[in-house]
């Protein structure tokens, strides 16, 4: 049982309520109605005094952590936790950006970004390894799903978190995709796409689909067309900047408009065999090329072979 503590609010740390602050610090292992006692019975004290649970603690301030024996009924996701058993590549990070308030990786396609069922493997599980020592481990501000590669922003301190949030929140950070789609696309200029998306299915197992939903928006402009051997089948590379985040609103939109994403199993076409002798249709060709922020911008090329490999030369009049 760890003795009484007194740690010193970060710069990282300065803004968060008092509660948050405490389960970054103490760990997951003890639940939430726990701390939230030690709160209110004031076993926790910020220089010295009671606080409230939703008070915003400011850098330089001690907090006394009271003495705990970690809940044996309330264990980490393995998921999500760091196994100390993962080493070498499967706890590497592809690090795009670094400095003290931002780190911008690239995701890897057929990573989740979060732990869950049957994925012992994620980045917030990298991050959390790689930054264990860190009182604020780097937060992700966004996902991607686990086949799409490209950029991802994880947040190294709480005032970045909150302010990248309501960027993203405002539409402020502009999302640029690049994506390999079956078919000529017919549009030669910059083309809006406008579709209301719905969720239909039973859990685990739900589709999106134009429906009823909530507004979805985005510019598409075509780069590149390829065929593809041995068929001879015209592919086109898209730039696609998003204007909403919608589950699955590329796959969707593209899809729908009867050019799905190259190798997308869940809303491309269904044929024997898909993937098995052909590599183009093996990965999904959806990548994350650029972010822009309102004050600076990233990019990164995806890692796709031949003849679907993408250069600066073909993005470079984009």
């Amino acid at each position: 049982m760890p003795g009484v503590s007194v740690v010193t609010v970060t710069r990282a740390e300065e803004g968060q309520k008092l509660a948050s602050f405490l389960q970054r610090r103490v760990g997951r292992d003890l639940p939430r109605s726990a701390l939230l006692r030690w709160i209110r019975t004031g076993q926790v004290r910020v220089d010295g005094g009671r606080k409230k649970p939703f008070y915003r603690l400011q850098q330089g301030q001690e907090v006394r952590i009271p003495p705990y024996t970690p809940s044996q009924t309330r264990e980490k996701s393995s998921a999500e936790a760091p196994s100390p058993h993962m080493s070498g590549p499967e706890r590497s990070l592809h690090i795009v950006h670094e400095d003290p308030d931002l780190l911008v990786l690239a995701k890897p396609a057929g990573l989740p970004v979060h732990g869950g069922t049957g994925h012992a493997d994620s980045i917030a599980a990298r991050l959390a390894a790689r930054y264990a020592e860190s009182p604020f481990t780097p937060t992700l501000c966004h996902r991607l799903d686990r086949d799409t590669s490209g950029l991802l922003l994880a947040a190294k301190t709480y005032a970045v978190l909150r302010k990248l949030n309501n960027a993203l929140a405002g539409r402020h950070v502009e999302k640029t995709y690049l994506a390999w789609v079956i078919g000529d696309w017919p549009h030669p200029h910059e083309t809006l796409l406008e579709d209301r998306l719905e969720k239909s299915g039973p859990a685990g197992a739900q589709r999106v689909r134009p429906g009823k939903g909530k507004t979805a928006l985005a510019r598409v402009r075509p780069l590149r067309r390829v065929c593809l051997p041995p068929r001879q089948q015209t592919v086109t590379l898209l730039a696609v900047t998003l204007l909403t985040g919608r589950t699955h609103q590329i796959r969707v939109q593209l899809a729908s408009r009867g050019h799905p994403l190259v190798g997308d199993a869940k809303y491309g076409p269904s044929r024997p065999g898909r993937g098995k002798h052909n590599h183009q249709e093996s990965i999904m060709y959806l990548h994350a090329w650029k972010l822009r922020l309102p004050e600076r911008s990233f990019c990164v090329l995806p890692d796709w072979p031949p003849p679907l490999h993408v250069s600066e030369h073909i993005l470079q009049e984009f």
